[in-house]
């Protein structure tokens, strides 16, 4: 669930690849038939899950079990979307895969490697309005549903409560003036001039900071009304990357350099927010697992992201991601895959049961209002930015996510220095984030 840039990456390729090795979208297999009670069949799933989350994703994986005797699983983790493709062009897919990749979803389901799951829907009358608005959004292209939603992320503010108390702030900043002004406060110099502690890390690339994460807050728009790119026509990413630079000003690329590179990694105990280096930060519901294990003894405080000044109805709300789960291309079992993305997908118990062990949001309504979901304390403000009606999630496009690595590569040149002119660099990346999609069609 935790998407990052290297993962974008690998998943751009990956998606790439399907699109030049599988069938079209147009191949639409039939319904298999759910296995009868003394029918023995083994089914294969994939997912990229290890260690803990594996072990969490495994336990629910026998719940099913439980049920349906007659069905063995055999879970396989660390599989990511380069090797689920790789699999499908094969010959050798397993019989459900689940992708942490929702933006290859558009290209999954395009080009049929994922197969079509309408006639399963149809015939056993799923209703798909248990799922919130942003969540069907992700997991159907041009009008093709080949995958489920299992888990979402929703992306909140974190922040160190002990360093608040001694910088004299007393509640965390709604807008983005607020949280510039907030970050300054914050921040501390060593007698050297670096960065001992940063307020708040401009820099995008860093940790969770993402073009996706950052956009809605702006309410920068990814596309026009004829799918578009609109990086340069939406005010809203004018607006984002001169906030931008100029809190990276403030600390000075060259000072944020040094500091992003000795800062811990991502999801190592050594990361910059838990060890006290880092005030503020953007993150997913997921990050409170981490602190709990890795600094249980941290005092701080989650709360929604701040907006632009002008976008305070929109408070309360963010990006929505999460992971999809489908039947690959030539699964040998697809009528079982099927009653088991179903289990994991609708029903309540095993959704809340992944939810508590891997922190993350379950993907249904009455999920979310289970008196078995520990979403309490810091994980409790997740739930309603979860199901804040101007949450959104990334629109689906048949080359996954590359409008993300575009949006990206271009950030990282603009906050370097690379690129001065704004509004002739944000063209430049409209014109090949188009040029890349018009080679898919």
């Amino acid at each position: 669930m935790k998407r990052s840039v290297r993962a974008i990456t690998a998943a751009v390729a990956a998606v790439l690849a399907i699109s030049a090795c599988s069938g079209t979208g147009g191949d639409k297999p039939g319904v298999g038939d759910a296995p009868g009670s003394d029918d023995k069949v083994t089914l294969t799933v994939w997912s990229g899950f290890a260690d803990q989350e594996l072990a969490a994703l495994d336990s629910a994986l026998n719940g099913f079990h439980q049920q349906h005797p007659n069905i063995t699983i055999k879970s396989e983790g660390s599989q990511d979307d380069d090797k689920i493709s790789q699999a499908v062009r094969g010959g050798t897919a397993p019989d459900v895969a689940i992708s942490s990749n929702a933006n290859a979803l558009g290209q999954y389901c395009k080009t049929g490697a994922f197969q079509d799951l309408k006639g399963y829907l149809d015939r056993d009358k799923v209703d798909l309005s248990v799922f919130p608005q942003a969540v069907r959004d992700y997991t159907e292209y041009d009008q093709v549903r080949c995958a489920m939603p299992l888990l979402s992320d929703a992306y909140g503010l974190y922040y160190n409560k002990k360093l608040f108390a001694e910088a004299g702030l007393t509640a965390p900043p709604k807008t983005m003036t607020e949280l510039a002004a907030a970050a300054k406060k914050l921040t501390k110099f060593s007698p050297d001039g670096s960065i001992a502690v940063a307020g708040f890390v401009p820099t995008l690339g860093f940790y969770n900071n993402r073009v996706d994460v950052w956009a809605p807050q702006f309410g920068a728009e990814w596309q026009d009304s004829d799918g578009k790119s609109s990086l340069s026509s939406s005010p809203g990413w004018t607006n984002l990357f001169q906030w931008q630079k100029q809190l990276t000003d403030f600390y000075t690329a060259k000072k944020l350099t040094a500091f992003t590179a000795a800062a811990g990694q991502k999801y190592s105990p050594d990361n910059a927010f838990q060890t006290g280096k880092i005030a503020m930060m953007f993150d997913g519901e997921f990050r409170t697992g981490f602190v709990d294990s890795q600094a249980p003894d941290l005092s701080y405080g989650t709360a929604p992201l701040p907006v632009a000044d002008d976008r305070a109805d929109t408070y309360g709300s963010s990006d929505v991601g999460g992971n999809i789960v489908g039947i690959p291309k030539g699964a040998k079992n697809a009528g079982a895959a099927w009653e088991l993305i179903k289990y994991l997908t609708t029903e309540t118990k095993p959704l809340v049961s992944l939810a508590n062990g891997l922190k993350n949001l379950p993907t249904t309504t009455e999920a979310l209002k289970s008196p078995d979901l520990k979403f309490t304390g810091n994980l409790a403000p997740f739930l309603d930015i979860y199901t804040n009606p101007h949450s959104s999630s990334l629109p689906t496009t048949p080359n996954g996510g590359a409008y993300l690595k575009t949006t990206l590569d271009f950030a990282v040149k603009w906050q370097t220095g690379g690129v001065t002119d704004l509004k002739k660099g944000l063209k430049d990346a409209d014109k090949q984030i188009d040029d890349d999609l018009a080679l898919q069609k």
